[in-house]
């Protein structure tokens, strides 16, 4: 049997009388003022707070945010309801229907061998649906909202597909050295012929090409990008807990005792 999702079911069933409740005439002021435009940001606010939850492995916070994910979902379907447009099953059936197009492997008779056939029929049969023959350009695809290294990755990989590709990584290793050795020139004018915007320039170049050495790579920059960070935030907090218990300001240590905590805390997380 076919594992479908049930807004009529008892849970769905009471979100959406809940949020008809806050959305009615005796319902909350702040949820009747919302417009579609007003909660794109929450949600966007709170997809982001699912995200790091799940990267914290804590599964009762990935509920939580989950949770709060799927209330903006269906706020959002309410309000497009309200206005005659369409309601979460309509949503949900329609999406059904182009996973289930979009993967023939399962439900067809098409046969693939791995990971990345699946992954290329995905893009020819999106390629091939209605609302994506109408765009211009395959970069359109791309929403222009995301963030901006995960967009520049999505925009290396879209460009990529056409054959507009290095042959290798050693090829694309070289351009980022390329485009590194670029922005020093920039950084090493004189006050005189220094220009920001150039500047600007060339470190976006460096960053674009190495969000192409992850793709090569297989990783994903903004997840690299994010491990980085967490990873200096954690050595960070060790550096002003150690400060403390010297008794002493962090901002008060020489820099050298700043460098001294900072190789125990690189000794101590690996």
């Amino acid at each position: 049997m076919e594992n479908k999702i049930n807004p009529e079911s008892s849970p769905f069933k009471r979100l959406i009388q809940l949020i008809e409740h806050l959305r009615g005439e005796n319902g909350c002021p702040w949820d009747r003022k919302q417009t579609p435009h007003t909660l794109s940001v929450y949600l966007v606010e709170e997809v982001y707070e699912l995200v790091e939850a799940i990267q914290s492995g804590d599964p009762e916070a990935v509920q939580e945010e989950l949770g709060d994910v799927l209330f903006l979902i269906f706020f959002l379907a309410a309000m497009y309801q309200e206005q005659g447009h369409f309601d979460i099953r309509e949503a949900v059936i329609a999406n059904t229907r182009k996973m289930r197009n979009r993967h023939p492997h399962v439900f067809g008779d098409t046969t693939v061998e791995s990971a990345e056939d699946v992954r290329q029929n995905w893009h020819q049969i999106k390629a091939a649906e209605k609302n994506h023959r109408k765009k211009a350009s395959l970069l359109d695809s791309v929403p222009k909202k995301l963030p901006a290294l995960m967009r520049a990755y999505r925009i290396s990989e879209r460009a990529a597909r056409t054959g507009f590709d290095w042959d290798d990584i050693g090829g694309v290793l070289g351009k980022a050295e390329e485009e590194w050795q670029e922005l020093k020139i920039e950084l090493a004018r004189d006050a005189s012929a220094f220009n920001r915007q150039d500047v600007a320039l060339e470190f976006g170049d460096v960053l674009f090409t190495l969000t192409n050495v992850a793709r090569f790579a297989s990783i994903h920059p903004e997840t690299a990008l994010s491990a980085a960070t967490r990873k200096f935030e954690k050595r960070f907090a060790y550096m002003e807990g150690r400060s403390r218990e010297m008794g002493k300001a962090f901002e008060d240590l020489t820099f050298d005792d700043m460098h001294a905590l900072w190789q125990q805390a690189k000794d101590i997380s690996g």
